[in-house]
Parts: structure tokens; C-alpha cells; sequence
């Protein structure tokens, strides 16, 4: 008979009706199409391993350049310094594990680990977890409604052009955008839970004078009352 592969569903299936006493044996071989020969080769891997698909021992592919050692050697360089260079990891790789790859290796490694390439979020050095606690308990004396964002953004000439662009392959994505600065303005509003109000537009840079200016005729005199202002003036360090 010609080597024709059987599935394992087949296999459980003609072990149960013969451990089950459902059929005789012959008449399992007949309607498997088993030969009695493959039968108690099935049988016997059955009883000695509970499966009747014998276990691989050879290893599919080629040998990995990198174990797992290795992998997460590189997922704890990244954890500490995420915005390591492909060559540089190559050379810790190199020097601390002696490992010689190409950086193309590590590139598809780190894929396989869902590790990607993104734009980095920048914390400051310099933060102090102590003050931004005792700054988030000093806030939360306030209710929402209290509380307000002021923040400023400029604009001039060139702040309406793009950086990236697309362009067929091997040529320069090409566009004409303005590149004198021309008149330059400066613009300051007040973010509530009622929306952005307070807002005011100066031209050239918002200095102190003009930014004192601002809060005491645009913020505190139109949008505060004098109750409010009373009770907010109470509170040290609101403005």
C-alpha cells in the first residue's frame, strides 16, 4: 500500500471505538483503511505518549543567531535607553555578549519582539516627583469649575508649511512654500470647562508687561466677578 498521510482526528477516532469495544478490530481496519501493521504502531505511541502523532525532535529552519538570553539582553538595553542607534546596539551586542550580527538581524528581531520604532517622549531630567505630588494636593483643594489654562502660541509666514511630503521613489518631494518670516503675532487664551474664552492677539512676541496687561483687563475683569475674585485672590499662588 502507498505511504498516504492520516490525520489525527482519524487516528483518536479508531482508538476510541476499539478501547470502547464499538467495532471489532478488523472491521476498524476496514473502514479506516488502516493496515494492521500501522494500527498497532498508532496503538502502541498511544499508550506510551497518550497521542498518536509522534513528537519532533529536529529543529525546523535555521538556528537563530540570537537566544533568548540574547533577546532579552536587547529588550533591557531598550527598556533603559529607548533611543539607542541599530549600530549601537550592535556594538553592545558585540562587546558585552560577544555576538557578532548584522544590524539587520537586530532590526527583525526586535520586530519579532512588537518592538517598534516610534517618536520619542521626552520627560524631563530634572523632574521632581515630590513637587509634582504636592502640587497635585494643592490643586485638588480647587473644583473644576475654578480652575483655568492659559497658554500662548505664535504664528508667522512660514508656520503654515509642511515638513514631509510624498514623491515617486528616487526623486525629491518638491513644493514652493514662503520663507521669509513676515509679520509675526502672538496668541494667549484661557481654557475652561466653558471652552477656550479670554483670548487676545498681539503682534511680535507676548512680553510681561502685555501678558500682566491681559490678565488683569481680559481675564479677571470679563471673565471673574468680584465674588469670585475675592474668594480666588484668597487662595495663595492662583495667578
Amino acid at each position: 500500500m502507498p505511504y498516504r498521510k492520516i490525520s489525527r482526528d482519524v487516528k483518536i477516532a479508531a482508538i476510541r471505538l476499539y478501547e470502547r469495544e464499538l467495532l471489532d478490530l478488523e472491521d476498524i481496519l476496514d473502514c479506516c483503511g488502516f493496515a494492521r501493521r500501522t494500527w498497532f504502531r498508532i496503538l502502541k505511541l498511544w499508550r506510551e505518549t497518550g497521542d498518536v502523532i509522534p513528537e519532533s525532535q529536529s529543529i525546523r529552519g535555521r538556528v537563530r543567531n540570537l537566544d533568548q538570553e540574547d533577546l532579552a539582553y536587547l529588550l533591557e538595553l531598550i527598556r533603559d535607553n529607548p533611543d539607542y542607534f541599530l549600530d549601537e546596539l550592535l556594538y553592545l551586542l558585540d562587546t558585552n555578549r560577544f555576538i557578532s550580527v548584522h544590524y539587520t538581524t537586530i532590526f527583525r528581531e526586535l520586530e519579532r519582539l512588537n518592538v517598534s520604532r516610534k517618536k520619542l517622549k521626552k520627560i524631563a531630567l530634572e523632574r521632581n516627583e515630590e513637587r509634582r505630588a504636592d502640587f497635585v494636593a494643592r490643586m485638588a483643594k480647587y473644583d473644576p469649575e475654578e480652575v483655568g489654562f492659559l497658554d500662548e502660541m505664535s504664528k508667522d509666514g512660514r508656520s503654515l508649511g509642511r515638513r514631509y511630503g510624498r514623491s515617486r521613489k528616487n526623486r525629491r518631494a518638491e513644493k514652493k512654500q514662503v520663507y521669509v518670516r513676515g509679520r509675526r503675532t502672538s496668541t494667549e487664551a484661557l481654557l475652561t470647562l466653558d471652552g477656550i474664552v479670554a483670548g487676545t492677539v498681539v503682534e511680535g512676541s507676548m512680553t510681561k508687561e502685555l501678558f500682566l496687561e491681559y490678565l488683569e483687563f481680559n481675564v479677571v475683569m470679563d471673565i471673574i466677578t468680584p465674588e469670585d475674585a475675592a474668594g480666588y485672590y484668597g487662595h495663595a499662588g492662583y495667578f
